[in-house]
This record gives C-alpha cells, structure tokens and sequence, in this order.
C-alpha cells in the first residue's frame, strides 16, 4: 500500500478548496477570465461545441474510455482477482475504481443543489439569466424557470478522477507520471468546457480539488477496509 500521509493531503485539499472558493466568490476573477473567451460583437465562443474534432477528444473519447477502464477493473476484480498481478494491485485498483464511480456522482450531486448557471446562458454572454456569485441568490425577477447545474464542473470530474492512479504505482516516477496524467486530462477536458461557454475556470479548480481530497478520503477507507480483513 502506498506511504503517502492520507490524513496531511485531505487537509490540504480542504485548504485549497476554501482558499479558491473563497478567491472567486470574492472576485469577479471567473468574468475576467471568462471574457477572454467570448467574442461580444460576433456574439460567439472561442470554439463552437459542434466542432467534431475536439469533441470527440475532449468530450466524447475520454467518457467512453473512462467508463470502459472502470468496467476493465470490475472484470479484473470480479474474474481475475486470484491472479498474483490482481493481488499485487488490488489496492489501488479498488481506489481507482471507487474513485471513478465516487468523483462524478458526488459532482454530479453538488450541480444539482448549487443552482450555478454556465457562462453560455448569462447575459454577459448572450444569455437570460443574470450572473450571480454560488453563494449568492438571483434577483427575484430573474430567478431561472429551471435548477441550473453547472457548478462544479462535471466533465472534468472524471478526468481528474485518475488522480487515484497514484495509488496503484510505486516508484516516485510512475506517481509523478500518474498525476501528470490525471492534471492534464483533466486540466483539457475542462479547458475545453471553458472555451465553448460552458464553465468558468472555478468550476474545474473546485472539482479538482474536490477530486482529491475524495481520491485521499477514499484510499484511506480502503486502506482500512483491507487491513482489517487481513
């Protein structure tokens, strides 16, 4: 099992999560940003979300391969669990796996009760719906006819759910490999998110410091779990 000292890294990213929530709820940092990415007179985004080629990298490829790497680890597991390669790895195999089941759901929970509009449907953007920091309420005469969900940001969820591949290595290399990995997946798959309108940049620095602080949570759990059956 890995050595990595759970409990310092779970404070740290409720450190990091409040320092940023509190960054941007304090600012207009997000609009500042934001703007960058908008085009007013053309009344366009940087990218148009039609364009085939980076959805498929950016949106569609990493979904369908993320969903059919956690079912390769349920085989392993379910199948191949007396396997010495399966035994040797279990741990972080369990990690990763409740870490791409947990990350997205829990995201996914926190968008539907925070009522955060994307940036495409303001009306800094052409939109209806004014904008209105997560903390904050809408005007009574602009309350949305429907919950918005767009914070945090949910497709970057699962590419910053590989952070838990750091549980399955070993060597300081393949860990830093791992986290690279994980950050620049996830670092595009929201990037991408932000130039065709859909998030602001809060919305993926939140879920990845929400990606880790559940990855640690959870390899902690596991760590427990298992060391309690031996």
């Amino acid at each position: 099992m890995n050595n990595l000292n759970l409990t310092k890294h779970i404070l740290i990213s409720i450190v990091y999560l409040v320092l940023v929530f509190g960054l941007f709820e304090l600012t207009n940092l997000d609009l500042t940003i934001q703007n960058y990415f908008y085009d007013n007179v053309k009344d366009v985004w940087l990218w148009s979300k039609k364009e085939p080629i980076l959805k498929l990298f950016l949106y569609d490829a990493p979904k369908k391969a993320l969903a059919f790497f956690a079912l390769g680890i349920i085989i392993s597991l379910l199948f191949f669990r007396k396997r010495d390669l399966i035994k040797q790895y279990k741990y972080g195999l369990i990690v990763v796996l409740l870490s791409l089941i947990i990350i997205p759901s829990v995201i996914g929970l926190l968008k539907a009760t925070t009522n955060s509009a994307c940036p495409v449907a303001l009306e800094n953007y052409g939109g209806d719906i004014p904008y209105v920091k997560v903390l904050a309420s809408y005007p009574p005469n602009k309350i949305p006819s429907k919950i918005q969900k767009c914070f945090p940001a949910g497709h970057a969820s699962g590419g910053f759910a590989l952070l838990s591949l750091f549980f399955i290595f070993i060597t300081k290399k393949n860990q830093t490999l791992a986290i690279v990995f994980s950050m620049s997946l996830g670092g595009l798959m929201g990037s991408y998110k932000m130039i065709i309108g859909d998030h602001f940049i809060s919305h993926t620095l939140i879920t990845m410091g929400m990606a880790w602080f559940l990855t640690c949570t959870i390899a902690a759990l596991v760590q427990k779990s298992l060391l309690f059956q031996k």
